[in-house]
């Protein structure tokens, strides 16, 4: 019986994996698709209950917490969505006075940078919506928009990372960890990781700044708004599906992270942890992170999931906002997501495993 739950949620990994790429219908339509494949590995699974049903129902309506105040990203995408379409002029206005006096580069460096440093503050979901927007008045060819936007949603993701209040993945480790012998605190994850992650945001904003390439200031125009209220309601209620979907994956997955992944050696863990590129990354923290581990296998762990998300939309909320909104597809989030992504994760495992620092 294990063996067919086995083999039946590896083809649907493999499907997940393979078929946004090369089927069209699917890369246009990844919210049913998701959400199809996460109750089918929910029904191999057997795992089906009244309360993963309301978890998947809920979870997009509060998916975190801001000053004590729950918010979800389906509210959050919805609002902002309703305040730039009937607003969009003053909105779009400000952000291109504040392009031309900035120059295009120097912006960019301050919005990767300033966005991934407060993600962590303002949570995942407000900096997201935020950027979906901001990217739209960048005067830039389609490709160098793409590539600003993944830059920009890796740094969002790392920085979220550093407390309980920017994304599930920080608030199930502070909640594992909060025993002994860690007795992890608010700032338990800006002390282990920051380190890694803040000298990394910086890097990630001067590199965006370098591939925004130079733009004439003459050219950052107002954009012309084009959306219709029902596009905008549409968007939330996708995004919505996404999130839903995710949560179904995961627990769908569980029972391969409980059979295997779980007691796979730590530094092997770090590279199986790119499967958070399409599985909820907070499943994958609640299954792998607990006082047990030392300070070594906890950093890897985290910063493997952490990582690993920016490579494919799936992966964390920013990416799924952003290639929604400005509607990128998987092939070309993949181009730019998973070389950069690889590249982190071997800068990590060498300075984490190799130089222990």
């Amino acid at each position: 019986m294990d063996l067919l739950v086995t083999v039946g949620l590896l083809i649907v990994l493999l499907l997940v994996l393979i078929l946004p790429f090369k089927v069209r219908i699917i890369e246009e339509n990844l919210e049913p698709f998701f959400l199809i494949m996460g109750i089918i590995a929910v029904s191999i699974s057997g795992l089906w209950s009244k309360e993963l049903i309301i978890e998947a129902i809920e979870t997009p309506l509060k998916i975190s917490e801001f000053m004590g105040i729950p918010i979800g990203i389906f509210q959050v995408v919805l609002a902002v969505g309703l305040i730039v379409h009937f607003f969009n002029r003053p909105i779009y206005s400000f952000l291109v006075k504040l392009l031309r006096k900035l120059g295009v580069r120097f912006f960019a460096f301050i919005v990767i940078v300033v966005f991934g440093l407060v993600s962590s503050i303002i949570s995942v979901i407000v900096a997201a919506v935020m950027l979906a927007e901001i990217a739209l008045v960048m005067p830039l060819e389609r490709n160098k928009k793409i590539e600003f936007v993944v830059i920009a949603c890796f740094s969002i993701g790392l920085g979220a990372a550093l407390t309980p209040v920017g994304e599930p993945l920080s608030t199930i480790a502070i909640k594992k960890l909060s025993v002994p012998p860690y007795n992890a605190d608010f700032f338990f994850l800006v002390r282990l990781l920051g380190k890694y992650i803040i000298p990394t945001i910086i890097v990630l904003g001067v590199y965006g700044a370098l591939r925004v390439g130079r733009t004439s200031y003459e050219i950052v125009e107002i954009p012309e708004y084009t959306e219709s209220l029902r596009t905008v309601i549409i968007r939330a209620i996708r995004v919505y599906i996404f999130i839903s979907a995710l949560v179904l994956l995961g627990e769908g997955f569980t029972p391969i992270i409980d059979w295997y992944i779980s007691k796979i050696p730590a530094e092997i863990i770090y590279w199986v942890n790119m499967i958070s590129a399409i599985l909820d990354n907070a499943t994958l923290t609640a299954a792998e992170i607990g006082p047990q581990l030392s300070i070594t296998q906890i950093k890897g762990a985290l910063m493997g999931l952490i990582i690993s998300g920016g490579m494919l939309i799936p992966g964390n909320i920013p990416n799924i906002v952003s290639a929604g909104r400005l509607r990128i597809k998987s092939g070309e989030w993949a181009r730019i997501g998973v070389p950069m992504g690889l590249i982190l994760m071997v800068v990590f495992f060498i300075v984490i495993y190799v130089l222990h620092v």
